[in-house]
């Protein structure tokens, strides 16, 4: 299995282009907004503004949950429900950088629902 804190070549995603602002697509409908994301070798992810949906809820994906980028569209597409978003460990601004065990919790939960 490969690594879900790393963008899968087969996403169209190039390292350098930012995606902040971009729309994100669950495989249910559209979730919200890139608030930030990181190209980072092996800690990609981005911060998805969930915005009224779950009640302005910030949630971290890993990189390896998105299955497309659509530059043409600005959408980035992630294999993952909502219901399976909504259940996710809520993004911690202080503890996402540099403490390992927030990642295993996060890396933990998306990895039960990959479908790389």
């Amino acid at each position: 299995m490969s690594d879900i804190w790393g963008y899968q070549p087969t996403t169209g995603h190039t390292a350098g282009n930012t995606l902040t602002g971009w729309k994100v697509e669950a495989t249910d409908g559209s979730i919200g907004k890139v608030d930030k994301h990181s190209d980072e070798v092996g800690s990609s992810y981005l911060v998805v503004d969930t915005g009224v949906w779950i009640f302005g809820k910030h949630v971290l994906l890993p990189a390896g949950t998105v299955t497309r980028v659509d530059a043409a569209e600005e959408k980035v597409y992630v294999g993952l429900t909502k219901d399976q978003i909504k259940d996710a460990p809520e993004f911690d601004k202080d503890k996402h950088l540099g403490d390992a065990g927030y990642h295993e919790q996060v890396g933990s939960h998306y990895g039960r629902h990959r479908r790389v």
